[in-house]
């Protein structure tokens, strides 16, 4: 038994079970990959070592994104939401962002359940130490007991286990999240290969107990009424089961961080790892924003079975007795008592821009990046890289094309090309503002967008297909009768209108110019409407949108195709750009790097500028010209 396990095949390898590991795992499976996916502990699949939340600001794009295409943690999600928001609904629909507070136990044993029974992926607790190449293509993988894997492709996705480090004030100590065993062996393996690695660094609160926090002297945040479920295919059920709480920081709090700011390790010079920008620790918060009198903080739940409170805004890496003393001077928390004290945790990652578009690595065949691994910090953009990982990893062996979404097709998209194109210099984070074509990249409209593409490929059901293609005829059926429907003027609509602060009616007018009024909705008018249809509300909530924003989406499609003419000018992955004439030294060193696959990806680069492009542009001119002539 023992000779044959070390010879078992398996098409693809998964390293690592957290929530990019999961969506890798699954696709390959799914898309008919013999599959096996290997974590430290089977107690920590798909764990949530920081907040037990998902989606938020951007995040909740992903999620649905994810969804749209196949993937797993939408529907994980719905099943095991404690509360729902939608977040940013006073803004316009290009930022509002789905955030789903979850039971942490609950995702743990649903998706360790629902790996498990899929057919074709074997979970396996073990510790990959090498992965094993021939002729700069992946051959299999071993594990620390010397066991041997054969494989034709393994996807690293080592969240913050690949040489993780605890750091608690002046106490360092080896360790994955949650203290469970790091991964110790495979960077050497990694760097041995040729691939360039660094140093980063992530945080995470204390977590209280529920009986030491006074819920009287802390701000409610209840969530809403009407729930927006994470998954297209989910209807209706969803309810919220718990409250969130807010407090602040105040000048008490402030003070004593600043006095004990010296026993930082971050302060003190004994981390050198790269912190997130977009998520620092409470102690950078209040050394670098000093002029601010207060910082915000959610005390939310971890779970329905458990008592643990989460801190969100609160990582530290201070002493425990100063984590202590911080929290005790904050309203609400003045006899709180600490259940996992707050830490940071340094790993090591990739440069991404090492990778390709499908996330495979250029220099190694069949050896694939996603998550943390990758510079990114979040559970959402972590999953949405695995899909796109497993799923170019399945299409590759199987001889398909690859799936390669560009920056206006998807978040997602987005995400991967500014990791593999601009790269990252601290833990990479997905916000709205990196998208330039966030008005058409709605969440949503995700199915809208990525369910085609999710069919093509494999992952998506004809079901789900079709119902797409139902949807998508009701609102362009719709949308054509509104344009055509005639309101006369009145006194009820004229003092609608007036209460909105919209000019009253003094002529006819088609119900579609009136949807585009700011404050008017498609629902308001629907008492004069007399042949409006029955629809549900995921069309009719299309139908406005189009028609509210038809002009600002026309102009955003004008841009695409404008990328879109500079994407489809390929560029060749072998050429050396000192050959290229009249390029800048930066720019030949950044195309050199980088390996660009189009115009469009070389004008991203950064170092790489307009004229850089136009000196490319002439240059395959030339080059067409003269194969031209042969």
């Amino acid at each position: 038994m023992e000779d044959a396990l070390k010879n078992e095949y398996f098409d693809a390898v998964v390293i690592g079970a957290g929530h990019a590991g999961c969506e890798a795992a699954l696709a390959c499976a799914r898309l008919g990959l013999k599959t096996a996916i290997f974590t430290i502990s089977l107690d920590c699949v798909a764990n949530m070592p920081c907040n037990p939340s998902i989606g938020g600001t951007a995040k909740g794009h992903l999620v649905r994104e994810i969804d749209a295409l196949g993937g797993e943690m939408g529907k994980a999600a719905d099943r095991t939401m404690i509360q729902s928001r939608m977040l940013n609904r006073g803004k316009g629909p290009a930022v509002h962002s789905l955030r789903a507070q979850i039971d942490r136990s609950a995702y743990h044993e649903l998706m360790k359940n629902t790996i498990e029974k899929q057919d074709g992926l074997y979970l396996k607790q073990a510790e990959i130490t090498q992965i094993l190449f021939e002729n700069g293509a992946v051959t299999g993988v071993k594990t620390l007991l010397g066991t041997q894997y054969d494989c034709r492709a393994v996807i690293i996705a080592s969240g913050t286990y690949l040489g993780g480090v605890i750091h608690v004030g002046a106490v360092s100590y080896p360790s994955g999240p949650d203290s469970i065993k790091p991964a110790q062996a495979l960077t050497k393996c990694l760097t041995d290969a040729g691939i360039e690695m660094r140093r980063f660094k992530t945080g995470t609160p204390a977590r209280v107990h529920k009986r030491s926090i006074d819920f009287d002297k802390l701000e409610e945040q209840a969530g809403d009424e009407e729930i927006t479920p994470f998954s297209f295919s989910t209807r209706g059920g969803l309810k919220n089961e718990v409250k969130c709480y807010v407090a602040y920081t105040n000048e008490e709090t402030h003070r004593i961080i600043k006095d004990n700011i010296h026993l930082s390790p971050i302060y003190s010079g004994r981390i050198n790892a790269i912190g997130p920008r977009y998520c620092p620790s409470i102690e950078d918060k209040i050394m670098r924003f000093s002029d601010k009198p207060r910082h915000q903080l959610f005390i939310e739940p971890m779970g329905l079975g458990t008592q643990e409170y989460y801190l969100q805004g609160m990582s530290s890496s201070l002493p425990e007795f100063v984590q202590l003393e911080f929290l005790h001077s904050i309203k609400g928390l003045e006899r709180v008592e600490i259940m996992r004290n707050a830490y940071a945790i340094e790993y090591d990652c990739c440069d991404p821009t090492q990778l390709r578009a499908t996330l495979e690595f250029k220099k190694i065949s069949g050896l694939y990046g996603a998550g943390q691994f990758n510079g990114t910090s979040g559970y959402e953009e972590a999953a949405a890289q695995g899909l796109v990982a497993g799923v170019n990893a399945a299409l590759k062996i199987k001889g398909e094309a690859p799936l390669i979404l560009d920056r206006a097709s998807s978040y997602i998209g987005t995400l991967i090309d500014d990791l593999v194109t601009k790269g990252c210099e601290d833990p990479y984070r997905m916000l709205t503002s990196r998208s330039e074509y966030r008005l058409l990249l709605r969440q949503d409209n995700a199915d809208i967008r990525l369910v085609p593409e999710g069919h093509r490929i494999g992952l998506v059901s004809d079901e789900a297909y079709e119902h797409l293609l139902r949807k998508n005829e009701l609102i362009a059926r719709e949308i054509e009768r509104v344009k055509h429907v005639n309101l006369a003027p009145g006194e009820e609509i004229n003092a609608l209108l007036e209460s909105l602060g919209t000019d009253p009616l003094n002529n006819g007018i088609k119900l579609s110019q009136l949807i585009k009024r700011p404050g008017v909705t498609y629902d308001m008018l629907a008492p004069f409407d007399k042949k409006r249809p029955e629809l549900d509300k995921e069309v009719t909530e299309q139908v406005e949108l189009q028609i509210k924003y038809d002009g600002y989406i026309k102009i955003q499609l004008e841009q695409v195709e404008a990328m879109r003419k500079l994407e489809s000018k390929a560029l060749p992955t072998d050429i050396d750009y000192a050959s290229v004439g009249s390029l800048r030294l930066e720019a030949i060193e950044k195309l050199n790097k980088i390996k660009p696959l189009s115009v469009g990806q070389a004008s991203r680069i950064s170092g790489v500028n307009p004229a850089d492009v136009g000196v490319l542009l002439v240059w395959l001119e030339q080059q067409g010209r003269e194969k031209a002539k042969k």
